[in-house]
This record gives structure tokens, sequence and C-alpha cells, in this order.
């Protein structure tokens, strides 16, 4: 049969189309065409104009060859993930907990390793996302915030309003210190007014809770709860760190068990909750000075650092419970997190 001769091939719908061998010709030709514009501009790096000169076509014809050869698949975007980025680790973990955003750094070592990793990230984001106008909370226990505090570098410009502490801190003399140094060390980096809550974080009786809150400074930091954009938090679990029982606030023993008998697994500005993330309603919540579940749980942005084998259950409880909505953590226990 000659070149004109005539076959039949379906459309989707199953109807026959006829064509000429002129026109297989004719597709056969475009087809090479869309080929070797796609190669000259992804794999050689050619620029539209240059390929229009070169295969005597015009620029626009570029384009439209171009956007049909992603179209039909003969370009494919692959995104090469470079050592040591989780992006995938990261969009499965913020699928499961149905959180904003995760963070996952690599961290081999000690805690301390662990600790200093996280710091950097956790400054590496902030110094990204503090765009000006926050009204920031700190947590004083955690040694997560305070790496990531001193990586921070100081802003040229103002970011924030305020730096709130967001629960009490005085223990021992040297903890306090280190609890308004934390925030006021945050205040300059950004630019912001310090806020401080200069009472005790934890207290003896809810009768001397209520007293304190009463006090005329107390409430001023109160109300600043209420204008909170951000918070930075860790997440605590429930063996108190050598941060927190250094300070003087660590929870006694008798009182950690009656927490344990309560399901409690981890805390949150000393807010303990369950595996779940719900909030465990013990005597300790009635002695604690600082920013309320509630009030917390109302701030937009909810950023723990956070990390370690031993806080997995805590951090899992807390991304369950909704305590926090971002979270920087170490690969090894967000691997965790996704095979629970």
């Amino acid at each position: 049969m000659g070149a004109d001769s005539q076959f039949e091939k379906s459309r989707a719908g199953g109807e026959p189309v006829r064509y000429t061998g002129r026109r297989l010709s004719q597709e056969s030709e475009r087809m090479r065409l869309l080929v070797r514009v796609a190669r000259l501009y992804h794999e050689h790096g050619v620029r539209q104009p240059q390929i229009a000169a070169q295969l005597r076509i015009s620029q626009p014809r570029v384009s439209r060859l171009l956007k049909e050869a992603a179209e039909i698949g003969i370009v494919r975007t692959v995104v090469v993930v470079p050592s040591g980025v989780h992006a995938l680790l990261e969009e499965d973990l913020e699928r499961k907990y149905g959180v904003e955003q995760i963070i996952v750094v690599d961290a081999a070592g000690d805690n301390h390793d662990v600790v200093a990793a996280l710091g950097s990230a956790g400054a590496t984001h902030l110094d990204a996302t503090l765009i000006g106008g926050e009204h920031l909370g700190i947590s004083s226990w955690s040694a997560s915030l305070l790496a990531t505090v001193e990586a921070m570098q100081r802003r040229p410009v103002r970011v924030a309003e305020e730096v709130v502490q967001l629960i009490g801190g005085v223990g021992k003399g040297s903890a306090q210190v280190q609890a308004t140094r934390l925030a006021a060390h945050l205040a300059d980096l950004t630019g912001a007014e310090p806020v401080f809550l200069p009472a005790p974080g934890l207290v003896g009786t809810p009768e001397a809770r209520q007293a304190l809150s009463e006090d005329h400074v107390v409430r001023q930091v109160v109300d600043a709860w209420s204008r909170l954009t951000t918070v930075l938090v860790g997440i605590g679990s429930l063996d108190p760190s050598p941060l927190l029982r250094d300070s003087g606030n660590a929870i006694d023993e008798e009182e950690l068990e009656t927490l344990r008998g309560l399901g409690a697994v981890g805390d949150v500005c000393l807010r303990f909750f369950d595996a779940e993330g719900r909030l465990i309603d013990s005597p300790l919540e009635r002695r604690i000075l600082g920013i309320p579940a509630t009030d917390l749980l109302r701030v937009p942005r909810r950023i723990a650092i956070a990390g370690g084998r031993r806080k997995a259950a805590a951090i899992r409880a807390a991304l369950r419970g909704g305590w926090v909505n971002t979270l920087i953590t170490d690969v090894g226990v967000a691997e965790q997190l996704l095979k629970d």
C-alpha cells in the first residue's frame, strides 16, 4: 500500500479515527520537535530565544512546545532531596497529626548534640518567619529554647512588639536570673519590650497562687497573654529535666506519682496531659502560676522545639492534643512518631 494508505486508531470514546501516512509523518515530526526543544531547554540549558533561532521557529512556539511537553509527560519534574533534608518525613508527619509544620533535623550523638541541633534549627526558623508585629510568649523551662535564643541573630528592624514570659520562674536565684535573661535576650534580638512574670511558676498552695494572681504586676502579664500571636515552648516528659530540677521548681516524687496515676505523659508550661493530649485535672493545676491551657491553645502559632527519644511519648501526645501546631524535632523522634 502507498504512503497515503489509511489505518484506524480508536479515540478515548471508542470511535475510530482514520490517519493517513502523511498525517502519521506529521505527528512523528511534531513529537521529534517536542523532544528536541525539551532536551535543549531542560538538559542543555539553552534559553528559549536561542532555541527559536537555532530551530528557526518562533519563541512563542518554543514556549507552547515546552508547555505541551510537560502536559503529555515528555518532561517530568523530579525534586532531588539533598542529604540531611527530610521533606518527605516532614510531610508525612504533618498529614498524620494534622499540624501546620514539622521541621526535622539531623542530630547524632548525645543529648547535648540534639539540643544544639534543635537550637540551630529553631533560630533559623524564627529568623525566617518573624516578620513584624509579633507578640511572643516564651516558656522558661527548656534547654532547647535556651539554645535557640543563643543561636539567633539580632534583627536590624523590629520584628516583635513584646516578649512575654509564659510561666513564673522564681526558684533558686540563679534559675530566676536565667529565666529573665532568656526573655530579655529574645526581646533584645527582636526589638521587643520584655514582659516578665516576677513570681514562682509553682507555689505551695492554691491560696498562694490566688494571692499572687491578684498582684498588679502579675495582672499586667496576664493581660499580655491575651495579645500573644506566637509562643515558643518546650515539651517536657514526666521526669523533670535537669534545668527544671535545678530551678527549685521541680515537682516532687509524690506529685509525679499522682500524675502518673492519672495517666500523664508530658507537659507544656507545666500543664500536664495524657497520651491523647488531654489536660490532666490534678491538684497541681491549681498551684501553677502561668498561662492557662485555654489561653495557650488560643494562640495562633504554637511552636515547640523538643527532641530526644525520652520525650517521644510526650511530643506525640502534645501533637495529638493540639498543644502545638509547629514542631521542630530530631530525625530519631520523627521516625518514631511516624511508626506509632
